[in-house]
């Protein structure tokens, strides 16, 4: 694993390259179901300030990002209350990709296919760095999370479940 410095471009790295970003780059083993927990383990990070982007829809099949703390759950319920919507669920794997561009487990909300509402989990903003995806499975970048405001049509919600 000697080349582990060069990461081939994504579509999110091109975004954040586009937009004159500044991101580190962390590659890590990744594990199939392993979450949050593993990259932020591998990372040495806290899994708090590590952010799972998760495509999620609406009841009308709407498609939506929510950005969510690695060590937290989306009370949809709540985020449905907030956003105007009568319930919101995650989207199936195969579903998430097409509307997203990227696998499950290496999804961005960072250079997706659609142009796609983003929710963000308000405290994510309050935190000094954060580590998100890079657009693949076991590639995460960490970037200041104001930059979440900054390049994204984000609406700030409260709808964390500690995990």
């Amino acid at each position: 694993m000697a080349k582990k410095e060069h990461i081939s471009e994504t579509p999110a790295t091109q975004f954040l390259r586009k937009h004159g970003i500044a991101f580190s780059e962390h590659p890590y083993a990744y594990e199939e179901h392993g979450g949050t927990a593993v990259s932020a383990q591998e990372l040495g990070v806290d899994e708090h300030v590590v952010v799972k982007t998760l495509v999620m829809q609406d009841e009308a099949a709407k498609p939506l990002i929510v950005l969510m703390h690695g060590d937290c759950k989306v009370s949809t319920k709540n985020l449905a209350r907030q956003i105007g919507c009568k319930s919101v669920a995650p989207c199936k794997p195969e579903v998430a990709s097409r509307h997203s561009g990227y696998l499950v487990g290496g999804t961005s909300p960072f250079g997706t296919k659609k142009a796609l509402p983003v929710y963000v989990e308000e405290s994510i903003l309050t935190l000094a760095k954060i580590y998100i995806n890079g657009g693949r499975r076991g590639y995460l970048v960490g970037i200041d999370p104001s930059v979440i405001t900054a390049l994204l049509p984000v609406q700030k919600v409260h709808c964390a479940l500690d995990d």
